[in-house]
């Protein structure tokens, strides 16, 4: 059994990413291309992690996607390349030394978080949703355009309690 872990762009796989460490194998490459860049169409543009296993006495392969990180699912729900240089200073007055104008709402946190929950090794939706508001602190991202530390604040009085089910 040979087993290969890399990161890949959804969608966008190619030979040079995993041929290197099937040298000595004899296994359809562009087979296995394909089969990355099918399950990871839906993350275009994104970085994923995927694992592809060789059974090396049948040849039979198997390919494993995993989720990209929390970052980058911010990233792609706010059609950005790149997150604020500065996260908000958690220690201090929660000043961001630069603005980042983008706002994610409150169902996007809620659809990232529900993305990675398998990953977090949790089933509590709102654990998961803090973490990503977390995320959103160290990414200098607002939340319904309101600085990360308030909405935790107010998950924890339960004000998204409908939302987070």
């Amino acid at each position: 059994m040979v087993t290969i872990k890399a990161m890949v762009e959804g969608g966008k796989a190619n030979a040079g990413v995993i041929a290197p460490s099937l040298v000595g194998v004899k296994v359809n490459i562009g087979e296995i291309v394909n089969a990355i860049n099918e399950k990871t169409r839906e993350f275009d543009g994104i970085q994923v992690p995927v694992t592809v296993e060789v059974d090396t006495g049948t040849n039979k392969f198997e390919v494993s996607v995993g989720t990209p990180t929390i970052s980058a699912l911010i990233k792609k729900e706010l059609k950005v390349k790149k997150l604020a240089k500065a996260p908000f200073n958690i220690f201090e007055k929660d000043e961001v030394k630069e603005e980042f104008k983008e706002s994610l709402s409150f169902d996007q946190v809620v659809k990232i978080a529900k993305m990675k929950m398998e990953d977090m090794k949790t089933d509590d939706l709102k654990i998961a949703v803090k973490q990503v508001v977390g995320a959103c602190v160290s990414s200098g991202v607002y939340i319904e355009n309101k600085k990360p530390k308030e909405i935790l604040e107010e998950i924890k009085q339960g004000k998204w309690n409908e939302k987070i089910k």
